[in-house]
């Protein structure tokens, strides 16, 4: 189940919306207060959010440029004036579409499944984690809070086989026979070597805070801030 982070100060409206996406399966949450976006994105972990443009205490191109800042999650950003469209296309805030009140729910919704769709299609072969790691098979490429992580195979296959499980403490057997396929024979001052040298290239997208931690007389584990922020 989709879950849809419906950020709208009209309760009505917003109440409507959820009604309608709950119908088509999805699971959603109402912020009415712009200031309380930034703390239900991190709980709520949305995979759409519906972004009104006018809101109390903080704006929506505010908060779109907040979000960008460290997720690549689709953003439909919602206003009342026809001639807010134009504006919003020229700032380039990557949005991901845009709709003008009045309009109708089904349309809603149909631009919500549109975007998923394009989304799920545009990231084939990638895997995201929840804060901002995006990583690609297809060309071994990934970025973290859309800084990009110049990687070798062996470190590419080294985070993805961490940041797939976080928290989870594999030991250096585990991550010697993830990061080799011909089960090679390494020692542990290879897979040491290989973990400071992924650390170097991830602390310049996140350098105030450990995303690989080290545990003793066992191995290693993955646990990435839930914001660029806390990097």
């Amino acid at each position: 189940m989709n879950r849809v982070l419906i950020v709208e100060d009209e309760k009505d409206l917003a109440n409507l919306l959820a009604d309608y996406l709950k119908h088509n399966q999805f699971e959603t949450r109402i912020i009415s207060d712009g200031a309380a976006v930034m703390g239900a994105f991190q709980t709520f972990q949305p995979d759409l959010i519906l972004l009104d443009l006018m809101l109390p205490n903080k704006d929506g191109l505010t908060l779109c440029r907040e979000i960008r800042s460290q997720s690549a999650i689709p953003i439909i950003m919602v206003t009342a004036k026809i001639e807010e469209i134009d504006r919003l296309l020229g700032l380039e805030l990557g949005a991901d579409d845009y709709i003008c009140k009045p309009f109708s729910p089904r349309e809603v919704i149909a631009r919500v499944k549109a975007v998923l769709r394009r989304t799920l299609a545009s990231t084939d072969g990638q895997s995201t984690t929840p804060g901002g790691l995006i990583m690609d098979e297809n060309t071994l490429s990934a970025t973290l809070f859309g800084e990009q992580l110049s990687l070798t195979a062996v470190e590419f296959r080294l985070l993805k086989t961490l940041s797939e499980d976080p928290r989870r403490i594999f030991s250096r057997d585990q991550l010697m026979d993830s990061m080799y396929n011909d089960r090679r024979v390494v020692n542990d001052r290879t897979i040491d070597s290989h973990i400071n040298k992924l650390r170097k290239k991830l602390s310049a997208a996140c350098p105030h805070q450990e995303v690989v931690h080290s545990v003793y007389g066992v191995g290693y584990k993955f646990e990435l801030p839930h914001s660029l922020h806390n990097c």
